[in-house]
């Protein structure tokens, strides 16, 4: 989901950093005065207004004011660790930046994990509706495609709402929520209801019933890409079938690449080297739930699909405040200080490191592609993935079929991404410091991400029969209405 830039010196921090960690035995005890968790509130909104570049990107801080004014309102006594964390998550998330958030203390949420206090059940949800995927509980009467009405006694309706608020998402986007609650569903409801015990209303054929289940704990749950995220051998796969080629990029990261041994500029040459050499004129691209990762990947692949000289970001902008604390010796060896023009700052290229220059005019790749692209979406594109999509449907350089990518299509706030802890409850706190704009039109998708071409809604049958409408409506696209699944 981040990007993979430079750590950040001491220059940088974050107001509320403190590096004592809170005990956890201590924390299940402590209260915390409501005074206490109202300062802090105030505290946060004050240094974050100063530091995160899109603090006020799409809520006004009017609005922002009103929101927080409306939290503390709430806030009428002493409140526990977990309580207080309460209280602060929805005002994160309200900055709607994919890349800002808080946590729990590590050891708090490891506590947590130890104990069966998790839904045990995946969910697909769709239109305000949820349906079981997989049951972990001992209740084998609850099959999978069992609607799930209620738990707890709140609605479908009332938790989406309430969860929604709490998961961070670009803008006003909802893909994303939705496919985090898709994939990570009991660890997000534990924010609302921290339980044991569950009472949940089940619809089957409209034949409703309530059962009372006992919640598991994290391991044994958790799944490959079902609460941890998935473990691939591969992050780069190509093939060409039937005159199509198929290119999945699971992952931009440097890292995630690396470990899977695997090069990425080497990998995208020899595939478009491979496309070119044997003429193929269909090309799908799947970025689906490609979170982002490295810059200089994503552009380079973004390159290989322009046969001119194009525009990638528009311009790189931090606070002012920001801006100041740049100097020293991560100033002469790292950084240049940032420019201010028109009130606006604006972060310079790196000197000796290259993952600040996309904003200047950048080079089509050599073997570049002018055949049809079609490329697979959905709300876990974020990051330098949703750069990626933005720039080339900006430039109508593809077909896009799935849901609206979870990153922005204007850009995001990212970069550098100190982690501090808020004290005294010993919560981390992830800030991005830098605001990213994309060479698109600023007034198309505002707010959202990528739209797709043709748009796609999984079902829960198809969930649970794994047909991918995406990848069939590609291949219809490609070959007719008649096209056999591949």
């Amino acid at each position: 989901m981040t990007r993979a830039i430079l750590s950040l010196t001491a220059t940088f921090f974050i107001g509320l950093m403190s590096f004592a960690q809170t005990p956890t035995s201590k924390a299940n005890k402590e209260k915390f005065s409501a005074e206490t968790v109202k300062t802090t509130i105030d505290e946060l909104q004050k240094e974050l207004s100063e530091k995160h570049p899109g603090f006020y990107r799409y809520t006004t801080e009017t609005q922002f004011t009103a929101y927080i004014d409306s939290i503390k309102k709430t806030i009428t006594d002493s409140l526990t660790l977990f309580g207080s964390f309460q209280k602060l998550k929805p005002i994160v998330a309200k900055i709607n930046c994919l890349h800002t958030g808080i946590s729990l203390p590590k050891a708090y949420l490891d506590q947590l994990n130890t104990r069966p206090n998790l839904f045990p059940f995946q969910l697909f949800f769709s239109e305000n509706k949820a349906y079981v995927v997989r049951n972990f509980s001992d209740n084998n009467h609850i099959l999978p495609g069992d609607e799930i009405l209620s738990i707890n006694g709140k609605s479908i309706p009332e938790i989406t709402a309430l969860l929604f608020a709490l998961i961070p998402s670009d803008g006003y986007n909802q893909t994303l929520k939705y496919r985090a609650l898709n994939l990570q569903f009991p660890s997000w409801y534990r924010n609302i209801d921290l339980t044991e015990n569950f009472s949940i209303l089940v619809n089957r054929n409209t034949m409703e019933k309530t059962y009372y289940i006992s919640g598991a704990k994290f391991d044994d749950i958790a799944k490959d890409g079902f609460l941890k995220e998935p473990t691939r051998p591969k992050q780069l796969e190509f093939k060409i079938e039937n005159n199509v080629a198929f290119l999945t990029i699971h992952s931009f990261a440097k890292t995630d690449i690396k470990n899977a041994k695997q090069d990425f500029k080497k990998f995208t040459d020899q595939a478009f080297e491979e496309i070119k050499n044997k003429n193929i004129e269909n090309l799908i691209v799947d970025l689906r739930d490609n979170t982002g990762g490295s810059d200089p990947n994503a552009e380079y692949f973004t390159s290989y699909f322009f046969d001119q000289p194009f525009r990638y970001w528009d311009r790189i902008e931090v606070t002012e405040t920001v801006a100041k604390e740049i100097k020293g010796l991560s100033l002469k060896l790292f950084y240049r200080k940032p420019i201010e023009k028109k009130g606006i700052w604006l972060w310079q290229k790196a000197k000796h490191t290259s993952e600040f220059d996309y904003y200047e005019t950048q080079k089509p790749a050599k073997n570049n592609y002018s055949g049809k692209t079609y490329i697979l979406i959905n709300g876990f594109c974020m990051s330098s993935c949703a750069d990626v999509a933005a720039i080339l449907s900006h430039n109508k350089k593809a077909i896009f079929i799935g849901q609206e990518t979870g990153g922005g299509y204007q850009g995001n706030n990212s970069g550098m991404l100190p982690v501090s802890l808020v004290q005294p409850f010993g919560f981390t706190l992830t800030v991005p410091l830098q605001k990213y704009t994309n060479a698109v039109n600023p007034l198309v998708n505002y707010g959202h991400g990528t739209m797709p071409d043709y748009k796609t809604e999984p079902n829960s049958d198809s969930i649970l029969n794994h047909n991918d409408k995406e990848m069939q409506r590609a291949l219809d696209l490609i070959f007719g209405a008649e096209s056999v699944h591949q």
